[in-house]
């Protein structure tokens, strides 16, 4: 089973219909689909500027942002599913179909080291990832991504969150960080993924 990751960013792209219907057609039974807020997170970070409040409540609007963003997607691909447990993503994949990630059950009652803003929805799909026990984790972005930089490099850069890279250390699963343009390399490691499974 993959988690596979879609940036915020790649919400506003014109390819983010084809991200969809590619992760559908390709993912049933093994794909868990999980996207990053976009633009409704950062109508939050504007309104925690605007009204100073603490990162704790702007956590919570931020994984909201998540769900919006899943609700969006689902819109436009309707094969895509649901899910906001790991029980419920199971049902999904046991079914055939490609998991969509309502992220709810991380809201939290109390601040902690993963609720700033250091901690993103890259982060998020890395800890569900492991929870699932995931055999591979791709994080899809729309900025230039150095193929031969490593996870705390792209941390650096601002590709990926500042925390990923150290909680990303004991990874028990690859991990591929492409760019959005990259559909026909998606396209290739779901379909060689799929040919070793009928093996």
């Amino acid at each position: 089973m993959w988690v596979v990751k879609l940036g915020g960013s790649v919400i506003d792209d014109a390819l983010f219909p084809q991200w969809l219907a590619l992760l559908s057609q390709l993912g049933g039974g093994r794909v868990t689909l999980v996207c990053g807020g976009g633009g409704f997170a950062d109508q939050v970070r504007r309104a925690q500027a605007r009204w100073q409040f603490e990162d704790l409540p702007a956590h919570n609007m931020a994984v909201l942002a998540m769900a919006q963003t899943a609700y969006l997607a689902q819109a436009l691909e309707p094969r895509l599913r649901l899910a906001a447990s790991k029980a419920q993503i199971r049902a999904v994949l046991h079914a055939g179909q490609t998991a969509l990630w309502l992220p709810l059950e991380w809201v939290r009652d109390k601040p902690g080291p993963q609720t700033t803003w250091e901690t993103s929805s890259d982060s998020l799909a890395l800890d569900l990832a492991r929870k699932l026990n995931a055999e591979r984790l791709v994080v899809v972005k729309s900025c230039a991504v150095d193929p031969a930089a490593t996870l705390a490099e792209l941390g650096q850069r601002g590709v990926l969150d500042g925390m990923f890279a150290t909680v990303a250390k004991d990874a028990a699963f690859p991990i591929d960080v492409v760019h959005r343009a990259e559909l026909e390399r998606m396209r290739a490691l779901l379909l060689d993924e799929g040919r070793a499974v009928g093996v």
